[in-house]
């Protein structure tokens, strides 16, 4: 079945078992049938051999009263199948006495057909009778003593036994044929509307990816809706990372074209000058580069591994080392609060130029001291996950409400005196909203500028 369908191995796994099944149960119910037909059939032999052993053991009956007790016209239907013998086994000279139906003929002795005696002293088995016939017989030795010994045989056709258990077989057969087409046709619709659900969500993956639908939509069973919740997870997770390398690529290159341009003007406005030449030809180099890395870094943001965790604590202890040495010259001493079990639900990258964004910022405007605190905040409606709070004070002079709007802006600075391009809050902005996350800016205790970032944690 290699290549096949999941419906078309449900759908042959499933009558593979109907059919033994149903086989298996056939053979047990026909083998039931005929012992209980063969047990019924034995009671009727018994029946008469116990009428006939009691004839036995009443001698003083007179002869033409004797045996007619059966009740059974076909004993006296010549070679009708149902015979009686009594045989006297005691005497040097063999007495037999036979029911009509023998005629001239003799029944075999069970004993010698290899039957047993059971504990009620009668034998039973199949043996052949007269004119082939197939025929069931009980046998049963009785000792009257003074009286003689005698061997008591009933034997009745066994076509009874065959012909009722070929006609239940019949009728058996029958009716599991119409009981395997009915499970078949049922297999088939469980199948068929089972899957039913797979097979929209397949169509509508498809949909997604050829552009017609954003997302899974619709009601699904309870045991698919869990598959078509994470898949729509999935889709607005890899939605994200495609938006957030698209924010990467254009604040890059937002922050390099100016001072480019820059560059090239002025080498431009000395084009003899073989220096101008040299910086023209490098610049050109490094419009390629930057276009190549960009282009890669776009690429690579589509096969980001969604589910990432990323330990805050060490990260953020790295990020002040990394700004102490920075701004070492200025004497600023930075601070730390993170707690230990603090985790982010994002890449490591992420988090460091969201943080980095905010220290920076900090240490630039601050006149001796930034403050970060990393605190884990629990969640407080059933299902929602914990929240991370990343907290960088800085005892500055701080912005007004209107500052705080305006250097949210991309591309926004306060004062060209200070290094840089002016797009690290919106930055910031950008990827905390990616991750569902968010930024705030206040008045820090410590007197200056309190940025506030919220992101999903673990």
């Amino acid at each position: 079945m290699r290549g096949s369908s999941l419906a078309t191995r449900l759908f042959l796994s499933a009558t593979a078992w109907v059919v033994v099944i149903l086989v298996i149960t056939g053979v047990v119910l026909s083998s039931v049938y005929r012992d209980a037909t063969e047990r019924a059939f034995d009671r009727r032999l018994n029946l008469y051999l116990r009428t006939l052993v009691a004839e036995v053991a009443t001698p003083d009956e007179p002869p033409d009263h004797q045996f007619q007790s059966l009740g059974e016209p076909l004993f006296e239907l010549p070679l009708s199948g149902w015979y009686w013998q009594i045989t006297r086994t005691d005497s040097d000279k063999t007495e037999i006495r036979a029911s009509r139906s023998l005629w001239d003929k003799k029944l075999p002795k069970l004993e010698e057909h290899g039957s047993d005696l059971t504990a009620a002293g009668v034998r039973l088995g199949y043996v052949d009778g007269p004119e082939g016939q197939n025929l069931r017989m009980v046998e049963r030795p009785v000792d009257l003593g003074a009286d003689g010994k005698f061997l008591v045989d009933v034997a009745g056709d066994a076509t009874e036994i065959f012909d009722e258990t070929r006609s239940f077989d019949y009728y058996l057969g029958s009716t599991f044929v119409a009981l395997s087409i009915v499970l078949v046709l049922t297999t088939i619709f469980q199948v068929r509307f089972g899957l039913a659900p797979l097979k929209r969500i397949s169509e509508s993956i498809a949909d997604i990816r050829s552009g017609r639908a954003e997302r899974l939509e619709g009601e699904f069973p309870v045991e698919i809706a869990p598959l078509a919740r994470e898949t729509n997870a999935l889709i607005d997770a890899n939605r994200e990372i495609v938006e957030r390398a698209r924010t990467h690529v254009g604040n890059l290159a937002h922050a390099i074209k100016t001072p480019l341009s820059v560059i090239v003007n002025e080498a431009a406005a000395h084009g003899a000058d073989p220096f101008a030449t040299k910086v023209l030809e490098q610049t050109d180099v490094m419009r390629d580069q930057v276009a190549h890395h960009l282009e890669r870094a776009r690429i690579a943001a589509r096969f980001t591994i969604v589910g990432t965790v990323t330990e805050v604590a060490p990260a953020i202890e790295a990020l002040r080392r990394t700004m102490e040495k920075i701004h070492r010259s200025r004497s600023i001493a930075i601070e730390v609060d993170a707690n230990a079990q603090a985790r982010f639900r994002g890449e490591r990258q992420d988090l460091e130029e969201m943080a980095g964004n905010l220290v920076d910022n900090a240490c630039k405007w601050a006149t001796s001291r930034v403050f970060i605190e990393v605190l884990v905040e629990r969640p407080v409606e059933a299902g929602a996950g914990p929240m991370l709070r990343i907290i960088v004070d800085d005892d500055g002079p701080g912005l007004s409400e209107a500052e705080r709007a305006q250097v949210s802006r991309r591309g926004q600075r306060l004062d060209e005196s200070k290094p840089g391009s002016g797009l690290g809050l919106s930055i910031v902005i950008d990827l905390a909203a990616l991750y569902g996350g968010s930024l705030t800016l206040g008045r820090a205790p410590i007197g200056g500028l309190r940025a506030e970032l919220v992101l999903p944690g673990v």
